[in-house]
């Protein structure tokens, strides 16, 4: 019988440009955030899961030997590009529902600081990347083919980012919490055109973490957290002919799945948290998810349906995402998890949806030639009660 799993507690660590310490205090810092804000005892858990894409070997048994837990638990280090700690959130989901355990820590942890500067780089057996082609100009050929099939413009790819600022200005775990305007986002200097610095995501030092446990261990610990609806993870479909470079049908794929898990539509939906790492990518991943309709997304933002934090509707990115949360790539996913739990247990602060019930979270993972995407996580959750 499948065990109901529910996410008992969260915690991170703010996400900046450069954390003191190295890859493994950082992770360390999320997790002690995670027991000393709940109150849970450490000692209950039985596994760990350590998402990190640029952590390097061992992380996970580094990461907790910082944070005091290194007493021989099993210990699995998950590496799937940006849906590191996604994946490695599936993983210890699948294991409770399974019943194989009953507590499960999941971390998500990277230090981007440590890297060269400039866009994070290519493995060199990919040919698309020996060809100069990296994610910023991947997602700047998505959106000028998108400017030129819809009527959006410039000035709505802008529009994602002025949204994604204020939301981070309300969220003090967010590397960039200053509002801006359209303006200042278009003058922001180009990066790869129509995209400009601003309407980039940037390369960031962070950590966050969850604890996973089954309902019964839960209830026993007076514990009411919100519930796993569905977790589905998908890789991306290899083919060399020409695609759709607006449709990315890695999303649609992994959203079907999780819907049908969850039994639930996209318009049930109260808060959701998607891989905008460029603006487009937010007006490309509302439709996808359903949220709007085909080649409506400008619209759809534009008219504040992505926006408002009242009853009605849904909220997109209410933790700024990752355009202003950052984007600490394999912690990057259970920073949408650690959010979406702060939002259905309401304590999101000034930036919490009203009577929020249902929340989805949507990370993509990379690029490998040949593929839209290299692999993408949709996680659902319910609030309890």
């Amino acid at each position: 019988m499948q065990q109901e799993v529910v996410v008992a507690a969260v915690g991170s660590v703010p996400f900046a440009k450069e954390h003191p310490g190295s890859v493994d205090t950082v992770a360390a810092s999320a997790i002690l955030d995670l027991f000393r804000s709940s109150g849970i005892d450490s000692s209950i858990v039985e596994e760990a899961y350590v998402g990190s894409a640029k952590g390097g070997s061992l992380v996970g048994q580094r990461a907790l030997r910082y944070a005091g837990l290194a007493s021989g638990l099993p210990i699995y280090n998950v590496e799937n590009a940006c849906a590191s700690s996604a994946v490695a959130f599936n993983l210890a989901r699948r294991s409770i529902g399974h019943g194989d355990t009953d507590v499960a820590l999941v971390v998500g942890v990277d230090q981007l600081s440590t890297l060269p500067k400039g866009s994070l780089p290519v493995q060199a057996t990919e040919w698309d990347g020996s060809n100069g082609i990296n994610n910023p100009v991947v997602y700047a050929m998505r959106a000028q083919r998108y400017l030129h099939e819809t009527d959006a413009t410039v000035e709505d790819l802008a529009a994602v980012s002025v949204k994604s600022r204020r939301f981070g200005s309300m969220n003090p775990h967010a590397q960039f919490r200053r509002p801006t305007t359209v303006e200042e986002v278009l003058g922001s200097r180009p990066v790869a055109d129509p995209l400009t610095l601003l309407q980039c995501s940037a390369k960031s030092d962070g950590a966050a973490a969850a604890l996973l446990m089954n309902r019964e261990r839960a209830s026993a610990l007076g514990i009411a957290g919100p519930k796993v609806l569905a977790s589905q993870v998908r890789s991306g479909e290899f083919s060399v002919a020409a695609r759709d470079i607006t449709r990315p049908d890695i999303t649609a794929r992994t959203a079907s799945a999780a819907f049908e898990e969850a039994s639930i539509g996209p318009s049930d939906l109260n808060v959701v948290e998607l891989h905008d790492a460029f603006s487009i990518a937010e007006l490309l991943y509302t439709e996808e998810l359903g949220l709007c309709a085909e080649g409506d997304a400008a619209g759809f933002l534009a008219s504040g349906a992505s926006s408002s934090l009242d009853e009605s509707g849904v909220v997109v990115n209410p933790s700024g995402g990752l355009l202003s949360r950052g984007h600490p790539i394999g912690a990057t996913g259970l920073a949408q998890i650690a959010e979406l739990t702060r939002q259905l247990t309401g304590v999101a602060g000034d930036r919490q949806k009203a009577g929020a019930r249902l929340a989805l979270a949507h990370v993509t993972g990379g690029g490998a030639s040949g593929f839209d995407n290299g692999a993408c996580v949709i996680t659902v959750l319910e609030a309890a009660g």
